[in-house]
């Protein structure tokens, strides 16, 4: 959705995937769309990745590449850390090298402060780093290179610290999609499971309202960190409720046991990048699930 909204607004642009994860249909319309666009299925941590940069010379490169799953990287920590942070600084490296004007990054609001006190929710980006999973030390790291390659080298960036972005299109056989994952079973009739006793809370920001931030960055917010959420909290068992009753749905979810490395409550104050790039989420959770429910015939 990034790759659409960029050309429509004029960009030149160059999306590098390597479709571990991914699906070149999320693509189609940016393929068939006439645009100055071009597909590269890469994986940023191959010297295939820094030919390529060097021979497009990109003023802006917008970095979301990364394994993007907390209970993998507790499992896998030697594959998060290659991922995550040996293959973001292939990407600062290639910037550098061709003179890129700036990066924005896809950080995680959701890790990346750790267990907060509950007093300071909606938490804002003056509270300390203090993650509880290899993937949010992962993306804490990149975050620390980023500000060294901006005072050693002047590439400018942004770190947009994302809640829990949802949004159609979404993965439902990944980790890091919950709503995505209901919609699909609840779309089937399956059972959806909740991990632990369900009042585990998360902020859930609809993907066109990210997507907005992220091409607001592109001219704004420079050597900041911004969060990007909606400031508001959801529990697991709420959010079910609500997605139960939008799909007309009755069965109860099942509870399955808490996952490690899950922070119990979190919630982003998104006023810095009010701020900062003129941003305010404007999707209610409701007209977002509604959205998702839609777009795979679920309601």
């Amino acid at each position: 959705m990034l790759v659409d909204r960029l050309l429509a607004e004029g960009y030149e642009v160059d999306a590098v995937d390597d479709l571990s994860t991914g699906k070149l249909a999320n693509l189609a319309d940016a393929r068939s769309s006439g645009g100055p666009f071009r597909f590269h299925n890469l994986d940023i941590r191959t010297p295939g990745f820094a030919d390529l940069v060097k021979k497009r010379q990109p003023s802006l490169i917008f970095h979301l590449a990364a394994n993007a799953s907390v209970r993998v990287s507790v499992d896998h920590p030697l594959f998060d850390a290659d991922v995550n942070v040996m293959g973001s600084l292939q990407v600062l490296e290639a910037a550098r090298a061709a003179g890129t004007r700036k990066v924005v990054y896809a950080a995680s609001g959701g890790t990346l402060y750790g267990e907060p006190d509950p007093a300071d929710l909606p938490i804002g980006e003056h509270q300390p780093h203090g993650p509880l999973s290899p993937y949010g030390v992962s993306k804490k790291t990149v975050i620390d290179y980023m500000v060294t390659y901006r005072r050693l080298h002047g590439l400018e960036f942004t770190a947009l610290a994302l809640a829990n972005v949802y949004g159609p299109r979404q993965d439902p056989h990944g980790e890091a999609g919950v709503v995505a994952i209901f919609a699909e079973r609840l779309a089937k009739g399956e059972t959806c499971v909740i991990f632990g006793d369900g009042e585990h809370t998360r902020d859930y920001v609809y993907v066109d309202d990210v997507v907005d931030a992220f091409a607001r960055a592109a001219r704004r917010g420079g050597g900041l960190v911004l969060n990007i959420g909606t400031g508001k909290e959801t529990s697991t068992n709420r959010l079910y409720e609500i997605m139960a009753v939008a799909a007309g749905a009755h069965a109860p979810a099942m509870h399955g046991p808490e996952r490690p490395g899950d922070v119990r409550r979190n919630a982003l104050d998104p006023d810095r990048a009010s701020i900062h790039l003129g941003w305010r989420p404007w999707t209610s959770i409701e007209d977002g699930i509604a959205a998702v429910l839609d777009s795979i015939g679920a309601r």
